[in-house]
């Protein structure tokens, strides 16, 4: 029988495993989600939209590195689905519509959630990993780690 196990705690982001500063996360996330940088809360985020600019025009910070890759069409399904999905078990229960009412109704109100929601969720990803200090924002290259040889 072992004696004691030791287990190392893991802390992500700022200050605990690194000596760096720790970044406000809801701030950050919340400036991202307005489509402003994340640093500052003042420039840019978007140049298109969900192209993200090269550097804010206002503070200088890089942003060219992000990888929100697919989260946030990941989370964008998981949010209007949650929506959609409520919104028609509710109306199904109390009201009679017939199949094309449903449809004229629940395909626009899905897309629609969808489009607007995808540029917000973009940023609050991007500030997530600005604050954490993920993918370049901390200053070093992402390197890409290779499979180990068997």
């Amino acid at each position: 029988m072992p004696t004691e196990l030791q287990v190392e705690e893991r802390v992500f982001g700022g200050e605990h495993h690194s000596g760096r500063t720790a970044r406000p996360l809801l701030p950050a996330m919340k400036r991202g989600m307005l489509g402003r940088c994340p640093h500052c809360g003042e420039g840019k985020l978007f140049r298109a939209f969900v192209k993200t600019v090269d550097k804010c025009g206002h503070c200088g910070e890089e942003l060219h590195h992000h990888r929100a890759d697919d989260l946030p069409a990941y989370l964008v399904v998981v949010i209007v689905g949650h929506i959609v999905l409520g919104a028609f078990m509710g109306v199904e229960a109390t009201s009679t519509l017939s199949t094309w009412q449903h449809i004229a109704i629940w395909v626009p109100l899905t897309i629609i959630l969808a489009v607007v929601l995808l540029q917000p969720v973009k940023g609050a990803v991007i500030g997530l990993q600005w604050a954490f200090y993920m993918h370049g924002f901390g200053g070093e290259e992402d390197l890409i780690e290779s499979h180990p040889e068997a």
